[in-house]
């Protein structure tokens, strides 16, 4: 069980500035003394890594979708041992979840997987942040609708964002008394606070360096002025917590942590600037499951040595492709990694470099297939069945994963296999992404600690791969 303080920052809608005002806040508290456990209900991998760089520990998320409602306690448990506060940004808008129609055609109401659906599941109250920028007296109606909308979701506070003077502030702030509900903070409009973005939203962390570093450094000190920080530590403290068992890599993963012959392989995890998309838990869970982990930067280097098994995570290929395209000794390792049938799981930004070309740019060619920048954003959760066995999931598995990409890939003579097959909004039953008995790659992103079976299978897979190569190397030491 964790009794770890918490607080969810929301907001009414998307873009009222849930990311500056969460990092801000992460940073000050830890300037102020805090050990901080930084969360993101959803999917997104980008908000995480700033708030990385604001508490000085990962970020993790938070996706009843991806994980199961089950383990969204458990994990938050996980993800705040050793803190003493968590912050928690949410998604979207408070009551914003997965969209599913039944058969009428009716949206569900439930807001599955919101921001206040994973309030709730933690126990924690939530502090709204509204983006004041046009609001006047009608805050107090719009609070007043929020507050009432649903009782079990507690609304501790506000967060008054992008305010414009001081006669500005002191009617919100009557709006606010209204309707009971303290204010924890005023940020006034600064256009300096921005965060860079592109096509698929924030640029991430990872790809900026030291320009994070100082974006980050200058909320910490903007954000930690305008609000009142004992208030809010006060209020994470009322946060009710149900009994949970604290999530492990260990327990996940059960008896596979148990070597056996083929001792530990190793597993070459991309990341860089190209690749900043991944989950916390994979690496985890890789080692939980027997295996050795070893990052490195497509960009620059080549395969480390003795890579049995590489996972090729998201992130933004496009943005790189000729520095990925001029890495030729890390592109024909792959390509030989493929063909001597060591296993390969890549996702979305992997499976653009695992294609022959990216934009005109040379990849790694392990698939037959070509990758192509383009102007529609598919995003979105899907239910996918696995097409068949592979190195990942085995036929008829089901997963519940996420796409968010405006890329495509057109599959040349050669593509092999699809590796899913999943049914789009409008009920059109389809095949996506490919398989080999090496290979799996899509643009499919599938949370590992949902799905721990498949890292487990990832690793069996590699350690069987450790194995033959060593089989061959003494039949050749021998001969």
């Amino acid at each position: 069980m964790s009794g770890v303080p918490a607080v969810v920052i929301a907001a009414p809608s998307s873009g009222s500035g849930k990311t500056t005002v969460s990092t801000g806040l992460i940073g000050a508290l830890r300037a102020a003394g805090h050990r901080v456990a930084p969360f993101k209900v959803g999917p997104d991998y980008i908000d995480p890594g700033y708030h990385a760089v604001a508490a000085g520990v990962v970020g993790r998320n938070l996706d009843p979708n991806l994980v199961g409602e089950e383990r969204v306690g458990p994990l938050f448990a996980a993800g705040s041992a050793g803190a003493d506060i968590a912050v928690v940004e949410g998604v979207m808008g408070l009551f914003d979840g997965r969209i599913l129609d039944d058969d009428a055609g009716v949206a569900d109401p439930t807001g599955f997987g919101s921001t206040a659906h994973v309030a709730r599941t933690i126990g924690a109250p939530v502090v709204l942040v509204v983006d004041a920028a046009g609001h006047s007296q009608s805050l107090a109606a719009l609070l007043h609708g929020f507050v009432g909308y649903d009782a079990t979701v507690r609304i501790a506070g506000v967060i008054l964002n992008r305010v414009g003077s001081a006669r500005h502030e002191t009617v919100l702030r009557q709006a606010c008394a209204r309707v009971g509900l303290p204010v924890f903070g005023v940020v006034r409009r600064d256009p300096g606070l921005q965060v860079p973005s592109r096509h698929l939203g924030l640029i991430p962390a990872a790809e900026r360096r030291a320009d994070a570093v100082r974006a980050v450094d200058a909320m910490t000190v903007t954000i930690g002025a305008a609000l009142d920080l004992p208030a809010i530590v006060a209020a994470a403290r009322t946060r009710r917590p149900e009994p949970v068992t604290t999530w492990s890599a260990a327990d996940a993963v059960g008896d596979a942590a148990r070597t056996g012959d083929g001792g530990r392989p190793l597993v070459a995890v991309a990341g860089g600037a190209a690749f900043t998309f991944g989950y916390a838990e994979h690496r985890e869970l890789l080692i939980a499951a027997g295996a050795d982990v070893a990052g490195f930067d497509p960009l620059y280097d080549p395969l480390p040595p003795g890579t049995d098994a590489v996972v090729i995570g998201g992130g933004f290929p496009e943005e790189h492709a000729e520095a990925l395209s001029a890495n030729e000794p890390l592109r024909a390792g792959l390509a030989a990694h493929a063909t001597a049938g060591r296993p390969i799981l890549a996702e979305c930004a992997g499976l653009l470099y695992l294609a022959t070309e990216l934009d005109g740019h040379p990849m790694a060619g392990v698939l037959d297939v070509v990758g192509r920048f383009g102007p529609t954003l598919t995003l979105g959760y899907r239910d996918a069945v696995a097409v068949g066995d592979s190195v990942a999931f085995v036929a008829g598995e089901r997963v519940t994963g996420h796409e968010f990409h405006r890329s495509t890939v057109g599959p040349g003579p050669g593509a092999p296999a699809s590796a899913w097959a999943w049914r789009d909004h409008a009920g059109v039953a389809g095949t996506h992404g490919f398989a080999t008995t090496s290979v799996h790659a899509s643009y499919l992103h599938v949370h590992p600690a949902g799905h721990p079976g498949a890292v487990v299978r990832f690793v069996e897979s590699a350690r069987s791969a450790a194995t033959r190569r060593h089989e061959r190397n003494t039949l050749g030491e021998s001969v």
